[in-house]
């Protein structure tokens, strides 16, 4: 007897944002309904808003087209960001020095399912 499926998964990989930036954003709209995330990622002024607002649409657009799930009925059950590969930089300092400069990278998660 096959499971039914209630829930539906999209990842955005290698994003060029730190994941600490990502989880002051996804900390917002966790246990949220679909339609209600979607707003306040409209109005959230942050850089990191719409590339997760981004992946929601995907994992929205995942659970209608592959799970047959409702819209309406969906929920964030599930929102992380991981950290990604480290671009190291070097910035030329005063007397011949130089600085590193970590450009941070994340992996970010979300997964919708039906109330």
């Amino acid at each position: 007897m096959a499971e039914q499926v209630t829930s539906a998964k999209a990842t955005a990989k290698t994003v060029r944002i730190a994941s600490r930036k990502v989880r002051l954003v996804i900390d917002l709209i966790r246990g949220k309904s679909v339609a209600e995330a979607i707003a306040i990622l409209k109005f959230t002024p942050r850089g990191a808003s719409p590339i997760v607002e981004k992946v929601l649409m995907s994992a929205v657009a995942n659970a209608e087209n592959n799970f047959d799930l409702d819209r309406a009925d969906l929920v964030v059950s599930e929102a992380y960001a991981d950290e990604g590969p480290t671009l190291k930089r070097f910035r030329p300092r005063a007397k011949g020095s130089a600085s590193p400069i970590n450009k941070r990278t994340s992996h970010i998660t979300i997964v919708v399912s039906e109330k």
